[in-house]
């Protein structure tokens, strides 16, 4: 490990730890006099499907060596996946929860997808800061193989956000 990826795993580590807590600690808070933020779920499932768009573009930017605009893309989707962060956060501090409505074969499809989104929305945590970090280190050859792991389980978490949300929307 070099010292600059030693400089991160701290970082790393806390940022894996703390945000999930947080976000968690933070849907048992209601922010009084706040009226429901109703307007951000069509938008940060929006910030979900573009994250998804940039990440798959961000791929084959690598792929065909263009290493600059692969670096703006992966920028990008960290900045949008933390603006998702803060507009969900916003949104479930000031609403209550929606309850999935369908019923029969669906449901368990749509609990199916909403489960896996949330484990695996806490498991990319780490992952990316990891990938991200060896980019900034310049730990290209340790920075592609997370990165191979990282990148099928980041998209996955985008789109089924888009899936969680067109399927609980007829339900708001």
């Amino acid at each position: 490990m070099t010292n600059t990826e030693n400089k991160y795993k701290k970082l790393t580590i806390l940022i894996s730890i703390v945000l999930p807590l947080a976000v968690a600690a933070l849907f048992g808070v209601k922010l009084p006099n706040v009226g429901p933020l109703s307007f951000l779920p069509p938008i940060y499932a929006s910030i979900n499907g573009l994250t998804a768009i940039l990440l798959i573009v961000a791929v084959i930017a690598i792929k065909n060596k263009n290493r600059v605009l692969h670096e703006r893309l992966m920028k990008t989707s960290l900045v949008l996946s933390i603006l998702f962060l803060v507009m969900y956060v916003a949104y479930h501090m000031t609403s209550d929860s929606t309850v999935f409505g369908g019923e029969g074969a669906i449901k368990y499809v749509y609990y199916f997808i909403l489960i896996t989104h949330i484990v695996l929305s806490i498991a990319i945590i780490p992952l990316v800061l990891i990938t991200y970090t060896r980019a900034l280190s310049q730990i290209f050859d340790k920075h592609k193989k997370i990165a191979k792991i990282a990148f099928p389980l980041w998209l996955y978490v985008a789109i089924t956000g888009v899936v969680v949300y067109v399927m609980i929307s007829p339900y708001y």
